[in-house]
């Protein structure tokens, strides 16, 4: 089926009046189903069968031989739609004689092989959550901005906060009452909270005035996703590193070409920033950047400061308001000094190996995790009090697993929050009995990773991009925890 045609053919107004619904539809394969003999004139058409094929989407690429790599991946991507079939889908109901010739044309073994009931590629039913029908919808969420960066915060009577939301500044009116971001972060560390603080009003804003003080000299930042497409130039992100290149800031984006489907679109993001005058870099040899951070170093006075901000969550305003996530906005210096050498790392020929406050992947933040993990060990067997809370989206990691169930059969009390895959089983006797594993499932998509180490009530408390898989841990570089 052409894939420029809508999945979902909707059907005339009198269908709705008489079934009492708002939209009716049928899925084009059933209209494509009961025109065959347009297609196939003069043709005895004996049955249909829709099936669907899933192709292998990785890039096999040889980094170390590639001349240039935006070329290479490009070359890349041109043959991802000839990629290996790993899946098919067929509907239960399709004779044995179909699907054994389907497999044999197309390679594949019993085990790629699923019965579907009822309809394929669910995906597509994105189509009808997209109808323009707001009654049957959500409450819109409007974030709100932190009380540290909103304007004339001591006019709003708090007391009424519950009784009228508007009362909070929000997304709707940001220029009315955001301040110099570079001052409140000066008066102390600020976390924030997306999508249930506007993402718009503090990281976007931080890039934004930083492109336009004449004080910053140098913004620093990787680009794992972003919105909006390269071609439209529709990334208020990438805009403002846009405008601080025009403006004669020095501006590095590590721009990781090998985002998952996001390829095409960064090449072009890519492309777009250097035509400017940006300095970009596709990352080290052999890995991923995963990380998510941010470097401003602006002058004041007669010295040099260093802003940052370190995130869970993508450099993107539209995932920011469907995905739960967190961001630290600081200018300790330890931290400035981290990032510094982090960006080194990342863009030069540097090879740090220690970090004052970040814990990097793979340098570091696997043996410092599993470090903490014995800890509580420690703790829990001197009679103390060990646990551990860990939040993330998917647990797969063996040592890191092997580590927890050694924690538990020590008596450690553990919580895990995944939100996806965990190959951990909880309430093994002897085993995993203290070890409890919940997901969470919700209006937002939570993306956040958060760890928490008790310590004998000095708790460690980590938030990163990594979760606990080998690829994030050995094979993506960057994926940074803060702790």
């Amino acid at each position: 089926m052409p894939s420029m045609l809508p999945r979902f053919i909707e059907l005339s107004q009198h269908h709705c009046d008489e079934m009492a619904c708002l939209w009716s539809g049928v899925p084009i394969e059933q209209v494509i189903a009961h025109n065959l003999e347009y297609l196939f004139p003069g043709m005895a058409i004996q049955s249909c069968h829709p099936f669907r094929i899933t192709r292998n989407a990785d890039i096999e690429l040889e980094e170390e031989e590639a001349d240039d790599l935006l070329l290479a991946i490009e070359e890349e991507l041109r043959k991802r739609r000839f990629g290996s079939v790993v899946r098919m889908e067929l509907q239960r109901d399709t004779p044995e004689f179909i699907s054994q010739t389907l497999m044999r044309e197309l390679g594949l073994s019993e085990q790629n092989l699923y019965s579907i009931d009822g309809l394929l590629g669910l995906n597509d039913l994105m189509e009808i959550a997209g109808l323009p029908f707001p009654e049957l919808r959500q409450t819109p969420w409007t974030p709100v901005i932190p009380p540290r960066l909103r304007k004339r915060v001591e006019q709003l009577d708090l007391s009424m906060v519950h009784r009228h939301q508007e009362a909070i500044p929000s997304e709707k009116n940001i220029d009315d009452h955001t301040v110099d971001i570079f001052s409140v972060i000066r008066q102390g560390d600020l976390l924030v909270h997306h999508p249930y603080e506007s993402f718009t009003a503090t990281v976007q804003q931080f890039i934004a005035q930083a492109a336009h003080d004449p004080n910053v000299l140098t913004i620093k930042m990787t680009l794992y996703r972003t919105d909006g497409d390269a071609g439209l130039g529709g990334s208020p992100i990438v805009s403002s590193l846009i405008a601080a290149a025009e403006n004669g800031k020095q501006v590095v984006a590590l721009v990781e070409l090998k985002a998952r489907f996001d390829e095409q679109n960064n090449i072009g993001w890519a492309k777009k920033l250097e035509n400017v005058g940006v300095h970009v870099v596709y990352g080290l040899v052999g890995l991923k950047t995963h990380t998510k951070t941010a470097l401003v170093v602006r002058r004041e006075g007669k010295q040099l400061r260093r802003y940052i901000h370190i995130g869970t969550g993508n450099y993107n305003p539209k995932t920011a308001r469907l995905y739960t996530d967190l961001g630290l906005l600081s200018c300790r210096e330890e931290l400035g000094a981290d990032l510094t050498d982090l960006f080194n790392y990342l863009t030069g020929f540097s090879r740090h190996q220690s970090y004052r406050k970040l814990w990097i992947a793979p340098v570091n933040l696997r043996n410092n995790l599993l470090e903490l993990i014995e800890r509580e060990i420690d703790h829990q067997r001197q009679g103390n009090r060990g646990r551990i809370i860990a939040k993330m989206n998917s647990l797969v990691d063996f040592k890191l697993m092997r580590a927890l169930y050694r924690a538990s059969q020590a008596g450690v009390k553990i919580d895990l929050i995944v939100r996806g895959i965990c190959s951990l089983k909880p309430g093994l006797p002897g085993l995993s009995e203290n070890i409890h594993v919940i997901s969470i499932v919700g209006r937002f998509l939570e993306h956040d990773r958060i760890f928490y180490f008790h310590n004998q009530g000095q708790p460690s408390i980590l938030i990163g991009s990594a979760d606990w898989r080998t690829r994030n841990l050995d094979r993506r570089g960057g994926g940074s925890g803060t702790h």
